[in-house]
């Protein structure tokens, strides 16, 4: 019982000395202590292994065991002094507690008699200052009343005085004292309820109506709509009266200036008119003579008659460019039989050039102006081809054209008057989209004609290889072309344009590039699937010239030049159009088309290279590999293909020299090629000696070294050929020498040679052992028990996927199989063709 008694004590204190992490962390904080018996999880066991680890350490055992004592004993006196101390805590924590009530009980005392203080001499403060705020309002009010009499004197005497000015037309005086007058009502605003003030703003009202129908009238007068000659000089009156204008209601000032410049150009469509000879384009300039003589005669005459801010130059300017932009667009509709591209063009030049004038004279301010409709300007243009297209490249092919086809000076990118009037000639600009489709079809055509007459690239010059001329010069006139079209619109226009070079470049894909490819055989119409498939057999395959090899690098050189330069074309092209259209701009089939010629001329020379090792590889898979006694150095046939690669690389290296990227794609599908003929060509040497598997395997480490010195063989620069490419070829060719050497290892015992086997070839399969067994010369019987033993030890398949199919249809197929897949394909294909 006692004992019991005991437990439950140890466990009730353990329950009350459990403490929460937060007071246990506090705890350490406030009394660091790296004494294992102060911490939370304190382990009596492990304290006592820990003083004692072996039972040697047991002899210090008494000892131990006093300083614990004298640690328990210090301790308690600890404990006892701190209880201690802690006897009188709640009587003196009491005391503190009453003294602090008491004095919080005196404060209160003390803030309640100042706040009633403060009560007091508030009042006090109010009593003695009640008679000056009345002052203060009073002094307020009668200043208000003074300030508003002697106003009320001011706009009554001011409404007598314009009255009176009115009626003597004395506009010089009416104009300083009618902006008085106007201000000086603004304060009445208020008191319009008091019938006088009501009155002196309705007077005010009808003397502004007054004095706008009298400058009308005297404008009228003076500048009569129907045909009397201008004053010689400018009028005094009219000058005051347009200074009381701006005062006026501003439909005042619109009329004015409405009818100034319709009088002043009424002499122009009467000069202009639709049957008129000069109003054909062709006379186009005597326009914009005319306008300019206007410009400087208004000047002489009335440029002091108008405000300064009344921009009366800049509007009759706007003014004539829009009775220009309509009167031309009736013209043309009615004569549009009669444009031709020059004439066109030549109109365009013109206007573009007045539009520049404008824009160097004028700052445009008028074009936001409610008075004048303004035309929608083109958004800011970010072309940075913009300073790169001086007026002299401009220039260039305007003398080309004739001098009529190119505007003198490209438009400035922040002209406010671009289109103004030019915007008119976009309806018609179909025909200069007509005439770049004839002249591009001539161009393609020329071409074509070209590279007919200058034959084949000559070998051992820098021909091969090289860009052809032809596809710069395409370029080069694309890029006028658009340059051209973007000045006279960045609308439909350009979209026009663009479908007519994604025409041309297609057709210069077909009838440069890809129809001038050497044909694999000489009643081949064209490069065809089939033509690009065919295996050539035995010696008797025809063979590149190496006049023809350095034509595919040139075609295929100039592929990718028109693959590079189309995909800038198509970026400029949206940065010249408006931005609404961007998105109907896409070059992306015609960069297809040049990728096709690309892969195509690339196809063309890897099949010409592993067609020239056919007859190696064939001559190697008839060889009595049996008979071999001996291992000497390599075998012929890898002495040909060396020789074909020493010959066919270089030629092609030099001429892809500008493309690397292309020469290592040709690398990379050679290699995927030859390899995998070159173990099935293995697969076709049986039987195979000892000595013969042996010999193999040294021609076909000899091949392995050639290949993986490909990139660079016969380069005085010895280049490290691209991991890729390295990747496939040790991949390929150690695959070929691990099949010899399980064709090396003796196949008894069994267990050992299928081991062995599965082993050395990671892709190890029924079908390739069975190959490399009858490469042994094994008899059937030996055969088939091998191949069960090989099936027992090949780990078992994980079950199907989630579609069915079993894990070994997942698996990627062999170089063998790749091989006939191919082979059937090419097969199906000449089939159906």
């Amino acid at each position: 019982m006692m004992e019991e008694e005991e437990l439950e004590f140890v466990e009730e204190l353990e329950a009350v000395l459990q403490l929460t992490p937060e007071v246990q962390l506090a705890i350490e904080q406030v009394f660091p202590s790296q004494d294992p018996l102060d911490h939370a999880d304190f382990n009596a066991v492990e304290y006592i292994n820990t003083l004692f680890p072996t039972e040697q350490s047991l002899a210090n055992i008494d000892e131990v065991v006093n300083k614990i004592r004298l640690k328990i004993r210090r301790l308690d006196d600890n404990i006892r002094t701190v209880v201690r101390g802690q006897t009188n805590v709640g009587q003196d924590g009491r005391q503190a507690l009453e003294e602090a009530q008491k004095a919080i009980q005196q404060l209160f005392g003390k803030i309640k008699d100042i706040k009633d203080k403060a009560e007091k001499s508030e009042q006090m403060v109010k009593e003695i200052t009640r008679d000056i705020k009345q002052l203060d309002h009073a002094k307020r009010h009668l200043t208000t009343s003074i300030t508003t009499l002697n106003h009320l004197h001011m706009l009554a005497g001011g409404v007598d005085s314009l009255e009176a000015l009115t009626r003597r037309r004395q506009y010089g005086e009416i104009a300083n004292l009618l902006q008085g007058v106007m201000n000086v009502l603004e304060h009445f605003h208020k008191y319009m309820g008091i019938p006088q003030i009501r009155q002196l703003s309705e007077r005010v009202k009808a003397a502004q109506n007054e004095l706008g129908q009298q400058i009308l009238a005297d404008f009228e007068e003076t500048f009569p709509s129907q045909g009397t000659k201008r004053p010689g000089g400018p009028s005094n009156v009219l000058r005051d009266a347009c200074l009381v204008a701006n005062i006026l209601d501003p439909r005042v000032k619109q009329e004015i200036i409405k009818k100034f410049i319709k009088q002043h150009l009424s002499e122009y469509l009467v000069l202009f008119q639709e049957n008129q000879d000069v109003a054909w384009l062709d006379k186009i300039d005597r326009r914009y003579a005319w306008i300019k003589r206007q410009l400087v005669d208004y000047e002489e005459k009335y440029g002091r008659m108008f405000p300064r801010e009344w921009s009366m130059t800049e509007r009759i300017a706007v003014e004539f460019c829009h009775v220009t932009r309509t009167e031309l667009a009736k013209t043309m509709r009615t004569r549009a039989k009669e444009i031709e591209v020059k004439l066109l063009l030549f109109a365009i030049q013109r206007t573009t050039n007045f539009e520049g004038f404008l824009a160097k004279r004028f700052s445009g301010c008028t074009l936001t102006d409610g008075t004048l409709k303004k035309l929608e300007s083109p958004p800011p243009s970010t072309n940075p081809f913009l300073e790169d297209e001086p007026a002299a490249e401009l220039e260039e092919l305007a003398m080309e054209k004739g001098d009529l086809e190119q505007p003198k000076k490209p438009k400035a990118p922040d002209n406010p008057f671009h289109g103004i009037v030019s915007k008119c000639f976009e309806p018609h600009l179909y025909v200069y989209i007509e005439s770049q489709d004839k002249n591009l079809g001539e161009l393609i055509d020329r071409f074509v004609a070209d590279f007919k007459a200058q034959g084949l690239p000559k070998a051992n010059t820098d021909e091969g290889g090289a860009v052809l001329p032809s596809c710069a010069d395409l370029f080069v006139y694309y890029k006028k072309c658009m340059v051209q079209c973007s000045q006279l619109s960045t609308g439909e226009p350009m979209i026009a344009l663009t479908t007519i070079f994604q025409k041309y470049l297609r057709e210069y894909a077909w009838k440069i590039l890809s129809g001038n490819l050497p044909k694999t055989t000489s009643s081949s119409g064209g490069l065809t699937i089939s033509s690009l498939l065919k295996e050539k057999e035995g010696s008797e395959a025809a063979k590149f010239t190496l006049e023809e090899l350095c034509l595919i690098c040139s075609l295929l050189s100039t592929a990718e030049y028109c693959l590079a330069t189309t995909q800038q074309l198509e970026e400029k092209l949206k940065e010249k159009v408006d931005v609404s259209l961007t998105e109907r701009i896409n070059l992306t089939g015609e960069m297809d088309t040049f990728s096709t010629v690309i892969s195509s001329s690339i196809q063309l020379l890897v099949q010409d290279l592993d067609a020239a090792c056919d007859p190696a590889l064939a001559a190697m898979s008839k060889m009595q590999w049996q008979n071999v006694e001996h291992v000497g150095d390599q075998s012929p046939y890898v002495t040909s293909v060396i020789l074909h690669i020493k010959q066919n690389v270089p030629i092609i290296r030099d001429n892809l020299a500008s493309t690397r990227k292309y020469f290592t794609q040709f690398c990379i599908k050679f290699a995927n090629s030859f390899i995998p003929k070159f173990i099935t060509h293995l697969f076709k040497c049986k039987p195979i000696s000892m000595v013969g598997a042996e010999q193999l395997l040294l021609d076909t480490h000899s091949l392995k070294m050639v290949l993986l010195d490909l990139p660079s063989i016969g380069s005085q620069v010895v280049r490290k050929a691209p991991a890729s490419y390295t990747k496939i070829v040790v991949k390929g060719m150690t695959r070929a020498e691990m099949i010899l050497k399980v064709v090396m290892a003796p196949h008894e015992p069994s267990v050992v040679f299928v081991d062995n086997y599965i082993k050395l070839l990671t892709d190890c399969n029924t079908e390739t052992f069975q190959k490399i067994l009858d490469m042994k010369g094994l008899k059937r019987s030996e055969q088939s028990s091998m191949l069960e033993l090989l099936r027992q030890r090949l780990p078992t398949p994980p079950a199907a996927g989630p579609e069915g199919t079993s894990p070994l249809s997942l698996m990627a197929p062999t170089p063998e199989q790749e091989s006939s897949r191919i082979r059937k394909l090419e097969k199906l294909i000449k089939k159906r063709l």
